[in-house]
């Protein structure tokens, strides 16, 4: 037990908590493709409260659970081809599911239900707030 350094760990750097050898507690977990875990982990695994930022601009923070984004967070996209789009809500094995709003570069944004990634049952609004269409049973209609 006790803070420690792991090279190689699942090939990344992670320095942090450690107990039984294992990532437990609060550390950082880098990548060399330039991915950065901070935060929470359980025998080994993201779990609990964390960061994770991409290397393509994109940026969540939230709840983790066994690895995975899961539970209530936040994605953004802080720079890059994406640059502007937010997602906040629920998320289920690493995919947007329950509810939630994202909020798109051009002023758009949808609110609403999501099932395995997709937009369910929900609306779609312009940047004025002005209703585009709905979203019934992942179908849109205008």
């Amino acid at each position: 037990e006790g803070v420690s350094s792991v090279e190689n760990y699942d090939s990344g750097i992670y320095e942090g908590e450690i107990k039984n050898g294992k990532p437990n507690g609060q550390g950082t977990h880098t990548f060399p493709d330039g991915r950065k875990y901070v935060g929470e982990s359980k025998d080994g695994q993201w779990d609990g409260q964390g960061t994770i930022t991409y290397p393509d601009g994109g940026k969540y923070v939230g709840e983790f659970k066994n690895g995975k984004i899961h539970g209530q967070g936040t994605y953004t996209f802080e720079k890059g081809k994406y640059e502007g789009f937010k997602y906040v809500g629920e998320w289920k094995d690493g995919t947007q599911q329950g509810q939630g709003t994202d909020s798109l570069p051009d002023g758009s944004n949808y609110v609403g239900e999501w099932k395995d990634g997709e937009r369910w049952n929900g609306t779609l609004y312009d940047k004025e707030g002005k209703i585009i269409g709905k979203f019934m049973n992942g179908w849109f209609d205008q």
